[in-house]
């Protein structure tokens, strides 16, 4: 399993898949996620605006990512 680290509190399932290059635009992440092969957390998800939070995970055709943040500098 690879990690994507994010800085916000949370990215959407479109834009996690183009942070991994799984899909090369924002038109593809949409298709690909509305195509039902996207898993988050086990399930099937069809939404590319779903939030994915730190300790999420996602998976494409058998490769999978778990969601970390940045540790904080302060």
């Amino acid at each position: 399993m690879e990690t994507l680290t994010i800085r916000n509190e949370h990215i959407t399932l479109a834009q996690a898949l183009k942070a991994v290059g799984i899909a090369d635009s924002g038109g593809q992440a949409k298709h690909l996620a509305r195509g039902g092969t996207v898993l988050v957390n086990g399930e099937p998800a069809t939404q590319p605006g779903k939030k994915l939070v730190p300790g999420d995970r996602f998976a494409v055709e058998g490769a999978e990512w778990l969601i970390e943040s940045t540790p904080s500098t302060s």
